[in-house]
């Protein structure tokens, strides 16, 4: 389980293609590598990933072809960057949301509107999902805990402070770029229980 608070950021170093599967080698710095070991979880761009191996300043984690189907990760090359989160530990502050590191779907960036002290991104997401997708509720980008701006059918904004922007990927994203969504999993909960009641007694 992770919190949705980025804590750093990581430079793919190297990736090696395998029989439907991907080998990543990422360089996370010596701070955040702390007690880390093979079979430890660690979040890039909020996707759960099994640490694999450990080479001095080098993590290795295998992503295997669904998970590169679904996020991102499919479109990393070696030199980008992805955000980290350790994984939750017990007792600690949750200073976002519970996120499991399982992405739901992919969000296009259609509009960036950027100011000194703001910056909103404009979203496009398959309207299944957004039902999920609460004004003011909570959402997984890239694997960052963020609120909810705004929504219509098909997508959604979310408001941006300058602090996100400097230590997390989304400072460096473009139109048209895709990001990682997952949604929120109480939210989900509560809708599909809704919808099943409303089902079963005939009114839905």
């Amino acid at each position: 389980m992770f919190t949705g608070i980025v804590q750093t950021k990581a430079r793919v170093a190297a990736i090696t293609e395998k029989d439907r599967l991907r080998t990543f080698a990422v360089q996370i710095p010596e701070a955040f590598r702390k007690e880390l070991v093979v079979g430890a979880s660690v979040a890039h761009n909020g996707v759960c990933l099994t640490v694999t191996e450990l080479d001095d300043d080098k993590v290795f984690f295998d992503v295997m072809e669904e998970t590169l189907r679904v996020t991102n990760l499919k479109d990393l090359g070696a030199g980008d960057k992805v955000n980290i989160e350790r994984s939750l530990v017990f007792g600690k502050e949750v200073g976002g949301h519970v996120v499991s590191g399982h992405v739901h779907t992919l969000a296009r960036i259609d509009a960036i509107d950027k100011t000194d002290t703001n910056c909103t991104f404009s979203l496009t997401v398959d309207p299944a999902w957004m039902k999920y997708i609460l004004h003011k509720g909570f959402v997984a980008i890239d694997g960052c805990s963020l609120t909810v701006g705004s929504t219509r059918e098909d997508g959604f904004e979310i408001h941006l402070i300058p602090e996100t922007l400097a230590v997390t990927t989304l400072g460096e994203r473009r139109v048209g770029d895709e990001l990682n969504i997952e949604i929120d999993s109480q939210t989900q909960a509560i809708v599909d229980t809704v919808e099943r009641v409303l089902s079963q007694r005939g009114l839905a």
